[in-house]
């Protein structure tokens, strides 16, 4: 019975059940609807998908655990914060995704971050499942010594549910290497321990080089092997990109390097457009003012002559070429991704994770624009935090050359995967269903595996 009426079920009865069963969490239902709009057809002829109930049972987490965090700031005051850790599918491996400290933080945007985590860490080869946490704890204007206390009553709260077979966190929005140091010392302390339980740590600990490198310049990569599959590089061509933070600044490297020009940065405040191009130096000037001096990005206008800086505007009806979103999700809507179109932008690779919402997504696959959703764009700093588990596991530690070149071969397979399962019509490469097909094949067929679990 259970094969016959799921056959039954179409696209919009499935999505109707999953808003019934997650009320109130539009993010989680936004990142299901993408992903089941290319399984459907996929599926449609697979009677053992349907029969075991896949794409329900991968639409709903292993578990959600939601605890509270008590901390005591700097005038002695204690404060009280939510914590969660979504733990979503392990199929092929120990969950595996970040950590995010945000005041915004809620249990959709956690659930929706850990869907697409399951089919991105598929997607790079390597056996991790998916999972995602965090707290609403906002660590802007927060002394060093209060996010350190915050970290170990975070982590003595997430430590029984982690583990380097269990559930392998790593650096998110707001979490950065001080903080995976404040969190592994604490676990460090709970259990007596010296294991790979966070990715992202330092190198005098067990860290992995390019690892702050490795999203952003995977992102470039990705694009690189899109445009190289039409005949075209990154040579000479206009990039805009959002957010000033490491994706961003990192695709920024990479795309200089390889020769492009880069037209915009950005920030919550708004973005700086330097027609002139934002060159390696000014690319340090930013990091250093971003990281050490908490600076704005609207500064670099005062400090570089011919920018502009753009206040509350995103950066997509500037011309351009190539567009790469690597600030946070929703940032590219639908009239924004019909703008990029209209000024002859011919690929768009995500840096973050869905920056891009459905509208836009539909825009840009509508107009067969190249277009790689972030959960094979962005899937470079999870590789690399996977090398990182290895390296782990192993009690050694790879050198920067061999770490870029398997980064970069990561990339090329989760491009060639993309090429396997997504629609090639008249030359162009549907690579969203490519993405979706390639991630979900390798879950679902681990998931039959293994029965009725």
């Amino acid at each position: 019975m259970n094969a016959i009426y799921q056959r039954h079920v179409d696209l919009p009865h499935f999505m109707e059940g999953v808003k019934k069963r997650n009320p109130h969490q539009p993010e989680f239902v936004q990142a299901v609807q993408e992903v089941a709009e290319d399984i459907f057809e996929f599926i449609d002829d697979k009677e053992e998908y349907h029969e075991a109930q896949i794409l329900r049972r991968i639409a709903e987490p292993d578990r959600v655990v939601s605890f509270r965090v008590c901390w005591e700031d700097d005038n002695g005051s204690i404060r009280v914060q939510r914590g969660w850790r979504v733990q979503n599918n392990n199929a092929i491996g120990p969950y595996k995704g970040g950590i995010r400290f945000h005041a915004g933080l809620n249990e959709s945007v956690l659930k929706f971050l850990a869907f697409e985590q399951t089919f991105k860490n598929a997607l790079t080869g390597l056996p991790m499942g998916g999972g995602k946490g965090g707290s609403n704890f906002n660590p802007k204007g927060k002394s060093v010594r209060e996010i350190m206390r915050f970290c170990q009553s975070f982590m003595t709260e997430l430590y029984r549910h982690i583990g380097a077979d269990v559930d392998v966190p790593a650096g998110d929005i707001g979490v950065g290497a001080r903080e995976i140091g404040f969190m592994f010392g604490q676990y460090k302390r709970i259990t007596n321990e010296f294991t790979g339980v966070l990715t992202g740590k330092g190198l005098e600990y067990g860290g992995s080089m390019i690892r702050p490198e490795a999203t952003g310049y995977g992102a470039v990569y990705f694009l690189e092997n899109m445009l190289q599959h039409k005949g075209e590089g990154i040579e000479g061509k206009r990039a805009v990109i959002s957010g000033s933070g490491n994706v961003a600044t990192h695709a920024a490297e990479k795309i200089v390097q390889l020769g492009g020009k880069v037209l915009t940065l950005s920030d919550s405040g708004g973005f700086i457009h330097d027609p002139d191009g934002i060159t390696q130096d000014k690319i340090d000037w930013i990091k250093a003012h971003k990281t050490r001096r908490r600076g704005r990005i609207s500064d670099y206008a005062d400090e570089f002559k011919g920018a502009t800086f753009h206040e509350g505007e995103t950066p997509w009806r500037v011309e351009c070429d190539v567009a790469l979103p690597c600030a946070t999700q929703n940032e590219l809507l639908g009239e924004d991704a019909k703008a990029l179109i209209a000024n002859g932008c011919i690929a768009v690779a995500e840096g973050a994770n869905m920056p891009t919402d459905l509208d836009g997504v539909h825009a840009f696959k509508e107009a067969k624009i190249m277009f790689a959703p972030g959960k094979a764009a962005n899937a470079g700093g999870v590789a690399v935090s996977g090398l990182e588990m290895s390296q782990n596991s192993e009690r050694r530690a790879w050198k920067e050359d061999q770490l870029q070149s398997m980064l970069r071969e990561i990339m090329d397979g989760i491009h060639e995967r993309c090429l396997t399962y997504g629609d090639r019509r008249d030359g162009h490469v549907d690579y969203v269903k490519g993405a979706n097909i390639a991630g979900f094949k390798k879950v679902a067929d681990a998931m039959l595996a293994f029965g009725m679990v």
